[in-house]
């Protein structure tokens, strides 16, 4: 069930007496959408003027609110019907229990392929956004045999996954390799004790100067501090897993009176190395497509052009970001996975929550964007080579920010201007899901 508002420009002000079911008329202002349970909701974005495709686009985010996430403005602007969703785990990471996610995916599937006029229903997967549809997408494909086996942490529910409508093309715009993945890049592999956080270990303190930290600008680590580094955080990860899998059965065997869930906070998860040295996933591994500021597309082994921020140096000893504050099954379902070497050997089937697993199962037109001003720009490559569609893409947009909007601090260190990267992004996008849905 979904109920149908109106959106004043201002906020989400839900217009007075609109019932059930009631399409607003206003096509200048987002419709509010309301699903189930109530956490779970959306904006509809209607294009103004002109003929509207027959493309529909559904962006939606683990946590985070796409109500207006960019995307919804400006495909609308072109043409499109695009609905933002917010999941029932809004804004709260402790609240996720990532297999949930397929049952609000659904109800937005479902609700854009009723729309008139509407042919193709098209997954927008940003950010933390592309676990989340490529999760969907496979186990619309495949089915529950995709989200419950023996080897994955957290378990799907045959009954809720059974008859996902699939969609008819994804999009990931600087996507994710998995939440789960890139949790395990932030934890810091110096802690020695969980209960002391504040107990590094020096040689493995990726600030510390003396391994190659630079607080006022871009560090740069030797190749045998960053294996023995990436392997540590596997360590570590592997350590909270095993720590939270034990209280997980102590719930179910009674041994722990709650009986449902229970807190669990890790410590210092804001030492990603790539944030702090852009020599770490630096570029592509081979010549790909980049889309550059004039609109033109070259053909090059592509760099990104981010600006390192030794400024987490601070943070991964808050507790405001620099903590995750879960509970054992949002840590098992959303921010655990198995690994060796964080960068080089994860076992990306042991949860749910990845995109590098799910695209292996995904064969609908398939379209990776990688963001050049990030540092996603390896892992899209990689998104792009596992995905088993025969109709993919892969293209990098010159200077955007994960963002998607032109980073002015890279343009200040190349003395390159990225002022189009928005427009180039989306009409490249729009082009796309023209080319394979026309309106004949």
């Amino acid at each position: 069930m979904f109920a149908i508002h109106r959106l004043w420009a201002l906020g989400l002000t839900l217009a007075a007496g609109l019932a059930t079911g009631e399409m607003a008329h206003a096509q200048s202002h987002p419709e509010y959408v309301q699903f189930s349970p109530s956490a779970t909701k959306g904006a509809l974005y209607r294009p103004d003027s002109g003929t509207p495709s027959p493309v529909a686009f559904l962006a939606i985010h683990r946590t985070s609110n796409f109500m207006s996430m960019i995307a919804t403005k400006e495909l609308s602007q072109r043409g499109f019907m695009v609905l933002g969703m917010n999941p029932r785990s809004d804004n709260n990471e402790a609240a996720v229990n990532f297999e949930d996610i397929a049952l609000d995916i659904k109800q937005g599937v479902e609700f854009l392929k009723k729309q008139p006029g509407i042919k193709a229903v098209v997954l927008i997967g940003h950010s933390g956004g592309g676990p989340s549809t490529s999760y969907y997408e496979a186990v619309a494909e495949k089915g529950s045999s995709y989200c419950n086996g023996s080897d994955k942490l957290s378990k799907c529910s045959d009954e809720d996954v059974k008859d996902l409508p699939k969609a008819d093309g994804i999009v990931f715009l600087d996507a994710h390799p998995g939440n789960t993945i890139n949790t395990l890049r932030g934890l810091n592999p110096a802690v020695k004790d969980e209960s002391k956080p504040d107990d590094l270990d020096p040689a493995l303190d990726p600030f510390n100067p003396a391994n190659g930290f630079n607080p006022k600008g871009d560090s740069h680590y030797s190749a045998e501090f960053i294996e023995r580094y990436s392997k540590a955080q596997s360590v570590r990860m592997n350590k909270l897993i095993d720590k939270a899998r034990q209280m997980e059965a102590d719930l179910k065997s009674g041994k722990d009176p709650r009986g449902d869930d229970e807190p669990f906070i890790a410590y210092r998860d804001r030492a990603r190395l790539s944030d702090i040295s852009t020599d770490i996933w630096c570029c592509t591994e081979r010549p790909q497509k980049l889309l550059k500021n004039d609109g033109s597309i070259s053909t090059e082994v592509i760099h990104s052009v981010r600006v390192s921020t030794p400024k987490n140096a601070k943070v991964d000893g808050s507790l405001n970001g620099g903590a995750l504050f879960l509970t054992v099954k949002s840590f098992l379902s959303a921010n655990a996975i198995r690994s060796k070497d964080a960068l080089n050997d994860i076992d990306i089937c042991s949860s749910n929550n990845s995109t590098l697993c799910a695209v292996q199962s995904i064969t609908i037109p398939t379209l990776v964007m990688s963001m050049g001003g990030h540092y996603f720009v390896r892992d899209g490559e990689i998104i792009f080579d596992l995905s088993a569609s025969k109709d993919k893409d892969f293209i990098v947009v010159e200077g955007a920010v994960h963002g998607m909007t032109p980073c002015k601090p890279c343009s200040e260190q190349t003395g390159i201007s990225y002022d189009n990267a928005t427009k180039n992004l989306y009409d490249y996008l729009a082009n796309w899901a023209n080319n394979r849905w026309s309106q004949d």
